[in-house]
C-alpha cells in the first residue's frame, strides 16, 4: 500500500512539476532549486486561511516533491494588503499589476473577476480544471457561476455563504400557528406556494398578535442583500453574453411596490434606512422583529442572544427561508458571495500557482477555513466530514440552500449599481417617491452614471 501511495504521489508530483516548472521528470541536482510563488491577499483577521491555505498548499507540494525524489521546492511569498475591503484591495491590486508588480496568485471578491480578466490578469482555468477532475470534480456546481466571465471560468471559489430570511418560530407559535405551518414554511417557499407578499401578510399577523414589535428588518445601508429580494421579482442584474449590467424598469417598479406594501402594512419601519447596524441586529436578536434578511454568519450571534445550546434548540427557535417568489409558482432566490482564488496568466509559474490553488481547495484545508470563519463549503463531500458533522451543523444545513443561490454580477461597477438602487429603496420606504417614480429615477441615474455599461430592458 505504501509503495502504491508513493508511486501515485511521485506521478502526481512529476506532473505538477512538469506543468509548472518546465521539467520533464523528477531529477536530483547538485543543488536544490527553489521556485518562489508570490501571493496577494487581504490582511483579514476574519479569514486568515484565505492566504494561509495557499501557504499550506506549498508545504504539501514540497512533501510530494520530497516523496518523489525531486529536489525542487516551492516557496510562497505572502503579501497581505491592509485595504479595508475587497473593493479597495482589488483597486490596489490593479495598480500593482499596472506597475508590473502583480503576484502569481491572488485572493479577490468574485465580482471583480471581469475587471481582472479584461485587463489580462486572470488566467482562463477551463483546461486546468478539466485536466484535474480529482481536484475539482466535487465542487458544488452552482459556485462555478461566481467565477465565470463570458462563458469561461477564471477563478476557483474559495468559500461561500448563504443570505436568507431568518424567522422566529416562537412568534408564530404565540400567534397560534400550527407546527405544520411553522416547519413547512421552507418547503412552501421552495414549491412557490408561499409568496413574498404572503410573507408580509404573515408578519402583519404576528405583529397584530402582539408577538413582535416589528415585522421585518433589513440592512440599513448599501449592500448586496437586496439582490435576492429583487430576484424574487424577476430582476436579473447581469447580461452574461455582453458582460454588462442590466435593469428592467417594470420589474424594479414591482420590487418597489412590494417594499411600499410592507411599509404600508406596518411590517417594515419607514425609517429603516436610517437605523444603525446595532439596532438592526438587536431588533431580531432581542426578540422584537419576526423577520430579518441577512447572512448565515449571524447564527453564532443568535445562539448567544437567545441562549441556545445546540442545533436542536436553535432550529426549534429559528427557521430559514429563501426570498419567496413574487407570485405563486415562481422560483425563490437567495444570495451567495464567494471569495475566490485567481491566477495571473502572465506569471512564469502560472501552472504551478494553479496547482497550489487546487491543493488549497481540497476538503481538509477548505473545512479548516469554513469552520473557523462560518462559511459554507465549496465541495459536496465536506458536509460528511467528521468536523462538519460535529461542529458545522449550521453550515451543513445551509449548504442545500445554495441550489437557489444567485451571485453578484462579475462587473466592477456593481457597487455603484447597488448604491443607485438603494437610493430608490430609501425614497420608497420614506414615502418620498412612489414605486414608479423610484424606478424611473433609478433608471435615469443608472444611464447617467454607468452609460454603455448598463442595459435598460424596458
Amino acid at each position: 500500500m505504501n509503495i502504491l501511495r508513493n508511486t501515485t504521489v511521485a506521478a502526481l508530483a512529476t506532473g505538477i512539476l512538469a506543468a509548472g516548472a518546465g521539467f520533464d521528470a523528477p531529477m536530483r541536482s547538485a543543488s536544490a532549486e527553489e521556485i518562489t510563488v508570490k501571493l496577494w491577499t487581504r490582511a483579514d483577521r476574519s479569514g486568515p486561511l484565505r492566504g494561509g491555505n495557499i501557504v499550506k498548499a506549498g508545504d504539501t507540494l514540497n512533501k510530494m516533491f520530497a516523496a518523489a525524489g525531486v529536489d525542487t521546492r516551492v516557496k510562497v511569498d505572502l503579501h497581505e494588503n491592509n485595504a479595508k475591503g475587497f473593493d479597495a484591495d482589488s483597486l490596489d491590486l490593479l495598480k500593482a499589476f499596472a506597475a508590473d508588480k502583480g503576484p502569481d496568485v491572488y485572493v479577490a471578491a468574485h465580482e471583480w473577476i471581469g475587471a481582472f480578466t479584461e485587463a489580462g490578469y486572470a488566467m482562463n482555468l477551463e483546461d486546468h480544471i478539466a485536466a484535474n477532475p480529482e481536484f475539482y470534480g466535487d465542487v458544488i456546481d452552482v459556485l462555478w457561476d461566481s467565477v465565470r466571465y463570458k462563458g469561461a471560468r477564471y477563478g476557483v471559489p474559495q468559500d461561500s455563504e448563504v443570505r436568507m430570511f431568518f424567522y422566529n418560530k416562537d412568534m408564530l407559535r404565540q400567534t397560534g400557528k400550527s407546527e405544520e405551518l411553522i416547519e413547512g414554511l421552507p418547503a412552501a417557499v421552495e414549491s412557490g406556494d408561499f409568496t413574498i407578499y404572503d410573507l408580509v401578510d404573515l408578519a402583519k399577523e404576528v405583529m397584530a398578535s402582539g408577538a413582535a414589535k416589528y415585522g421585518m428588518v433589513h440592512r440599513p445601508n448599501v449592500g448586496p442583500d437586496f439582490q435576492m429580494t429583487m430576484e424574487s421579482f424577476g430582476i436579473d442584474p447581469y447580461d452574461d453574453e455582453q458582460a454588462k449590467l442590466q435593469m428592467s424598469r417594470s420589474r424594479l417598479a414591482s420590487f418597489y411596490k412590494w417594499l411600499k406594501y410592507a411599509v404600508d402594512q406596518g411590517v417594515l419601519p419607514d425609517n429603516m434606512t436610517a437605523w444603525s447596524w446595532d439596532s438592526v441586529h438587536a431588533a431580531f436578536r432581542g426578540g422584537e422583529s419576526f423577520l430579518k434578511f441577512h447572512g448565515i454568519w449571524n447564527v453564532g450571534h443568535q445562539m448567544r442572544a437567545f441562549e441556545l445550546a445546540n442545533e436542536q434548540e436553535y432550529f426549534h427557535k429559528i427557521g430559514w427561508i429563501h426570498s419567496p417568489a413574487e407570485s405563486k409558482g415562481g422560483r425563490p432566490a437567495n444570495l451567495s458571495h464567494p471569495i475566490i482564488y485567481v491566477v495571473n496568466p502572465n506569471s512564469p509559474h502560472a501552472e504551478l500557482a494553479a496547482y497550489l490553488v487546487a491543493l488549497a481547495s481540497q476538503p481538509v484545508p477548505n473545512t479548516d477555513h469554513a469552520l473557523s470563519t462560518f462559511h459554507t463549503p465549496i465541495n459536496h463531500g465536506q458536509t460528511a466530514m467528521r468536523e462538519f458533522v460535529e461542529k458545522g451543523w449550521a453550515l451543513r444545513a445551509g449548504t442545500p440552500m445554495l441550489e437557489y443561490s444567485g451571485f453578484m454580477p462579475n462587473h466592477a461597477s456593481i457597487g455603484q449599481y447597488n448604491a443607485i438602487v438603494y437610493k430608490g429603496i430609501q425614497g420608497v420606504e420614506t414615502g418620498r417617491l412612489s414605486p414608479e417614480e423610484a424606478a424611473e429615477f433609478v433608471v435615469e441615474e443608472l444611464e447617467a452614471e454607468l452609460g454603455d455599461e448598463v442595459i435598460i430592458l424596458d
